[in-house]
């Protein structure tokens, strides 16, 4: 039973039941860490105009390759440069505006569509429910990666082709959970007495039913959310995601292989900034996960 089922079931006031699974989360050690990480990146993405001392995308050809201030480099520019000259940690904070966009952008429009087509074939039957799950059958059967790439290479490279690529294999996730939650739901009896009292199907499906599907959707969403991340940058680092010379962490990885040996700042810190940003989000989303569902509060 979903946590919004269970606050019907036992008359706890909505309130009640956000109190109770904001609880249930900082109790969790993981799910605060990973919150805490989450929230330090937005942080450095919503100040990145102000934190970052240089343009992430001028070039300075008298600072080449110039290292970490820790290894004798300059405090103007604290983390290295790039083999451009660029400073790495402008690129940084402003490559954490563009991958947190892709994933806002590509899981909001995933979730709405997969919760949409989840709730239509949980609810409306099986003919509707066999020609939207053999779609997402379809799609599933496809790998992730693969499938990202046939699409951009059909829209072409581009940030927002990128973006509807990872959504096109980002949906399937949604719509089998928003599916199986409605399955769980459709028949309890606050949907019947829903409608016996003469609310219709629209009324039903979105005010009755989605609201007590939301939990597990939360939960698929942060997961989501690293997952997207993760597929900007591999389309980033093959040069099909966001294009030069925009600061993006999959296209920085790219760039900066050849410099693997000679410079390996230019490597790690793009590859350290993908790395805490997918850990916070799968954190928090099993702190979620576990401060959401009643049967793993117990």
């Amino acid at each position: 039973m979903s946590q919004a089922a269970a606050t019907r079931a036992s008359g706890e006031p909505v309130p009640g039941a956000l109190r109770a699974a904001w609880n249930g989360l900082r109790a969790s050690r993981s799910g605060m860490l990973g919150l805490g990480l989450c929230l330090a990146l937005g942080l450095a993405a919503a100040g990145a105009p102000w934190l970052a001392v240089h343009s992430p995308i001028v070039a300075d050809p008298y600072s080449v390759l110039r290292a970490p201030v820790w290894l004798g480099g300059s405090w103007s520019h604290v983390l290295g440069t790039d083999g451009l000259g660029r400073d790495l940690l402008s690129r940084l904070l402003w490559g954490a505006r563009v991958s947190l966009a892709i994933g806002m952008l590509a899981v909001t429009l995933s979730l709405l569509v997969g919760t949409l087509l989840g709730l239509l074939a949980g609810y409306c039957g099986r003919a509707v429910d066999t020609l939207i799950m053999r779609g997402v059958d379809i799609v599933l059967a496809l790998p992730s990666l693969l499938l990202a790439i046939a699409v951009v290479a059909v829209l072409g490279p581009g940030l927002l082709d990128a973006v509807a690529a990872i959504v096109v294999v980002s949906i399937p996730g949604y719509v089998r959970q928003a599916r199986a939650a409605v399955l769980a739901e459709r028949e309890r009896e606050y949907v019947l007495a829903a409608r016996l009292a003469g609310a219709g199907h629209a009324r039903v499906l979105l005010l009755t039913l989605l609201p007590n599907c939301l939990a597990p959707l939360i939960v698929q969403a942060t997961l989501g959310f690293s997952n997207a991340i993760l597929d900007a940058a591999a389309l980033g680092f093959l040069g099909l995601g966001a294009q030069p010379p925009t600061p993006e962490w999959g296209s920085m990885l790219a760039d900066a292989m050849q410099f693997v040996q000679s410079a390996w700042w230019v490597v790690t810190f793009p590859g350290l900034a993908i790395l805490l940003t997918v850990l916070g989000f799968n954190l928090l989303g099993d702190g979620l996960r576990d401060a959401l569902d009643p049967r793993l509060r117990r």
